[in-house]
């Protein structure tokens, strides 16, 4: 009769966490029986993942990428495009597996943008290792750290292609400040108050001033 190993036991062998090895069972990529409420590995299915951990080991694994592009505005999208065009040069130069393209048109101040967040979801499935974008400030402007902890905890490593920043940037920080300062001003005024206007007024003139 064929043994059958304890989760623990199996990721003793292979050197992997339990929580890994729970998640292949879920995902179907491990022949599991339930026993009792808790999962049995068969001793062949032990020796097939061993054989197929040894090969990954032999043979490099080429990183899936995931592209992402940021403009802020609907009269960018011609820059949209340089981006996904530069990035897609990029991945082929480090000859790496491109799995996705993902887009936003939003400021970055935006914290329900439809991109980011598909992104995130796709990072908790697993589908890709690297995301992979122009510039920081594509990605966000502030609390970029919290975001590259958050798809490390998901084993997904941020990949910055340039340090130069675009040539509108400075028109970019000129919206982002506009909008921190309405909605401030918001808070402490009401957006319908004379306070308000007067406040965001001045904060336009002072920016178009040379």
């Amino acid at each position: 009769m064929e043994r059958h190993y304890s989760t623990r036991e199996v990721c003793k062998i292979l050197g992997i966490a339990n929580r890994t090895i729970r998640r292949w069972i879920k995902e179907g990529r491990v022949r599991a029986v339930n026993v009792g409420g808790r999962w049995r590995i068969p001793e062949s299915e032990v020796k097939r993942l061993l054989g197929q951990l040894a090969e990954e080991i032999a043979t490099p694994r080429i990183a899936r990428v995931v592209i992402y592009a940021r403009v802020s505005g609907a009269n960018q999208k011609g820059e949209l495009g340089n981006q996904v065009e530069a990035l897609r040069k990029y991945v082929e130069q480090n000859n790496w597996k491109l799995v996705g393209v993902v887009k936003d048109v939003a400021s970055d101040l935006k914290e329900d943008r439809k991109g980011l967040l598909k992104l995130v979801e796709m990072a908790k499935k697993h589908e890709f290792d690297v995301l992979l974008v122009a510039y920081k400030d594509r990605l966000t402007r502030f609390g970029f750290k919290y975001l590259e902890e958050l798809f490390k905890a998901c084993g997904v490593k941020i990949e910055v292609a340039f340090q130069e920043p675009p040539k509108d940037y400075y028109q970019e920080l000129v919206e982002d400040l506009i909008e921190i300062v309405a909605s401030f001003a918001s808070r402490i005024y009401g957006k319908r108050s004379h306070k308000y206007k007067k406040v965001v007024e001045a904060v336009e003139q002072a920016v178009k001033d040379p």
